[in-house]
């Protein structure tokens, strides 16, 4: 199999996996996904992941189909780098191989700009035309007119407040401080036209190449408030070259006034996302996100 084979028929990549036809290398996939590194006949390298037998369960419907919908999406803007999906079945998802590289200031500047020109690609509406998934999560897609604030606390922060809550993973103070931000969302967020946003852009969902450039990869794609992905960057330690990225995108498409006021707001869908997959131990910082949320507000009347 080499990639003109593999492009005519993608359906076949299982069968030769199966039968060992292909070279497969086990390589990092996340905290969700088997991902390996297949080498074709012709050399060329491709990703490929799969959903784990360990978990449990079949691999949700529409899964790696929502994935590879995002990636498509986010390419045709013709602005950020995003590896071309080769194969998308039920069961797998295969995609042009991106050669790791390091994280340098110019690649990051130049991913600042490229970012800023996705997000202002646009979005038909807030939500997307795809089932929606986050990690392992369904994530309600169904498309929106908006306003931004009242969207964003009913699909984004209530549902995984909701499921944080019923795997004991939140209660108490951390509750009462979300539904408060839920509650003041006009107040704490700011309203935008929809972005095209890659969704769940923390710093592990950025590949640095080694062709200079940064990569969007694992999207959870749909139409957004640009302010979500820069504030996702900045969460579990940062992107490299944090900075520059942002510098960039300011220098492309300056940001509304107070949006670092804002970023808590953005962040604690992801956090409240990872209460729900991964329980208790993101629970201070669920508390402290919302708290900012709050604070960046004038005031939180909740303590913490």
């Amino acid at each position: 199999m080499d990639l003109a084979y593999l492009r005519e028929h993608p359906a076949h990549l299982p069968t030769f996996l199966t039968h060992q036809r292909i070279r497969e290398t086990p390589v990092s996939g996340g905290d969700i996904c088997v991902a390996s590194r297949l080498t074709l006949d012709d050399g060329h390298s491709v990703f490929a992941k799969t959903w784990p037998e360990r978990a449990g369960r079949p691999v949700p419907a529409g899964f790696f189909a929502a994935e590879a919908a995002g990636l498509r999406w986010l390419r045709e803007a013709g602005t950020v780098a995003v590896p071309e999906v080769l194969v998308a079945l039920p069961e797998l998802l295969a995609l042009d191989w991106v050669e790791p590289g390091e994280p340098t200031p110019e690649a990051a500047e130049r991913f600042g700009r490229e970012l800023a020109g996705l997000h202002r690609v646009g979005a038909p509406a807030f939500g997307a035309q795809w089932v929606g998934y986050i990690g392992g999560l369904p994530q309600d897609n169904s498309p929106d007119p908006g306003p931004w604030p009242a969207w964003f606390a009913s699909r984004r922060l209530a549902p995984y407040l909701r499921r944080s809550v019923e795997n004991g993973a939140l209660a108490g103070a951390e509750v009462a401080l979300v539904e408060e931000v839920i509650d003041r969302i006009d107040e704490v967020g700011g309203g935008e036209p929809p972005a095209r946003i890659h969704g769940d852009l923390w710093p592990g969902n950025l590949l640095w190449g080694a062709d200079d450039r940064a990569w969007l990869v694992d999207p959870a794609a749909h139409g957004g408030h640009r302010e979500t992905d820069l504030a996702q960057l900045a969460l579990f330690g940062g992107s490299p070259h944090l900075d520059r990225i942002l510098a960039a995108y300011q220098e492309a498409w300056p940001l509304a006034d107070g949006w670092r006021e804002r970023l808590p707001v953005h962040q604690l869908h992801l956090l409240l996302v990872h209460t729900a997959l991964f329980g208790g131990s993101y629970r201070n910082a669920v508390g402290a996100a919302a708290r900012a949320a709050l604070d960046g507000a004038g005031r939180a009347t909740v303590e913490w």
